[in-house]
C-alpha cells in the first residue's frame, strides 16, 4: 500500500494545486462522508504545504517583548484539512463544502479531497437528505468552523462529560433566583435584625364589624 501511496503522491505533484477529480481516490471514505455518485456532487483535490508557519518578519527581527521573539516552530491554530477546505471554498464560491478527507502526503505536501455540493442543482434541491445545505445560512460553512475539520479545531468533536464546549453558555443547574421585590427584601432585613412583624387588625379596637 505504501508503494501505491508513493505513486499517487508523484501523480498529484504533477497536477495543479486545486483541480477537479474525475473520481475519488478513496470512494469508501467519500461515501461515509456523504458523497453520492450523482449530479450535483463534485470532488476537488488540493495540496497544502506541510509544517508550521514562520512569523512574517524581516530578517527574523521581532521588535517587541522577549515573550514574542519566536520566529520558527510556531504552530497554526487550525489543522491543514480545515485550511484545504477554506482554500477550495474561496476558489469555488458558488458551491458548498460538505466534507473532506486525507488523500495522501509526501515530504512537502499533504493532499486532501474536498466534497462539494451545488446548491442550485435541481437534483440537490429536490433531495430531502441533502437539500438542507441549500439554505443560505450554510454559505461558506468551512470559513466559520462548521465542518468536521473546523469543529475539530474548535474542540467540539470531543464527546463525554469532560468535553469543553466552546459555545456552551448555559447557567449551572440548581441556581436559586434572588428576591426581586422590595417586600421580600424588607422581610429579610427585619429577620436579620431579630424583629418580628405583629399582625394588626381593627377588630380588637372597634369590635367585630357586621
Amino acid at each position: 500500500m505504501s508503494f501505491v501511496l508513493r505513486l499517487r503522491a508523484y501523480e498529484f505533484r504533477q497536477l495543479p494545486t486545486i483541480h477537479r477529480c474525475s473520481q475519488s481516490s478513496r470512494p469508501d471514505k467519500a461515501r461515509r462522508l456523504g458523497y453520492k455518485k450523482k449530479q450535483g456532487y463534485v470532488i476537488y483535490r488540493i495540496r497544502v504545504r506541510r509544517g508550521g508557519r514562520k512569523k512574517p518578519v524581516a530578517k527574523g527581527i521581532v521588535y517587541g517583548k522577549p515573550a514574542s521573539q519566536g520566529v520558527v516552530q510556531l504552530k497554526f491554530a487550525r489543522n491543514l484539512r480545515n485550511v484545504a477546505e477554506e482554500r477550495v471554498g474561496r476558489k469555488l464560491g458558488g458551491l458548498r463544502v460538505l466534507n473532506s478527507y486525507w488523500a495522501g502526503q509526501d515530504a512537502t505536501y499533504k493532499y486532501f479531497e474536498v466534497i462539494l455540493v451545488d446548491p442550485a442543482h435541481k437534483a440537490i434541491r429536490q433531495d430531502p437528505r441533502i437539500n438542507w445545505i441549500c439554505n443560505p445560512v450554510h454559505k461558506h460553512r468551512e470559513m466559520r468552523g462548521l465542518t468536521r475539520a473546523g469543529k475539530s479545531g474548535r474542540g467540539l468533536n470531543i464527546k463525554g462529560n469532560t468535553a469543553k464546549k466552546a459555545n456552551l453558555q448555559e447557567e449551572p443547574a440548581g441556581r436559586e433566583e434572588t428576591p426581586s421585590s422590595s417586600e421580600d427584601s424588607d422581610e429579610d432585613h427585619d429577620t436579620a435584625r431579630g424583629s418580628k412583624k405583629i399582625p394588626f387588625s381593627l377588630e380588637g379596637i372597634f369590635g367585630e364589624t357586621k
